[in-house]
């Protein structure tokens, strides 16, 4: 089934119809060395805080349990916050490299067409049927 109006337009803007797949080019992401030494830097100590804090977190619950004072268990409380928040700075530095390495993939369009009328529905119409 044909659309007239369509057709219609397509002669008055003269565009074809004809849909044109563009390859997009693989672009080598360039971030600096030293942005990537100071990630995995920054991961490594990291790693060795969790560990760390880990084992210590250990050592703490058994000192709470035996103990069974108030400040040893708001110690481990604080504790295990620290550790949740070393894990999500983990997380974070590992988006922010990711963040930086898009930033130099972002490509600008190509080709952006925009058909564009100005005037009133009653010349747009004329157009359309050929008036």
């Amino acid at each position: 089934m044909k659309n007239n109006v369509t057709d219609n337009l397509n002669d008055v803007f003269k565009v074809g119809t004809d849909l044109v797949e563009v390859e997009k080019e693989k672009t080598e992401v360039n971030v600096p060395e030293d942005v990537d030494n100071d990630y995995k830097y920054a991961r490594e100590n990291l790693y060795g805080v969790i560990e760390k804090g880990t084992e210590a977190l250990d050592n703490l619950i058994d000192l709470a349990k035996a103990s069974e004072h108030p400040r040893a268990f708001e110690v481990v409380s604080q504790l295990t916050k620290t550790l949740v928040d070393a894990n999500k700075d983990l997380l974070e530095i590992q988006k922010k490299v990711k963040d930086l390495k898009k930033e130099d993939e972002k490509e600008q369009p190509q080709q952006v067409t925009n058909a564009l009328f100005v005037g009133s529905t009653a010349e747009l119409q004329k157009m359309i049927n050929g008036r």
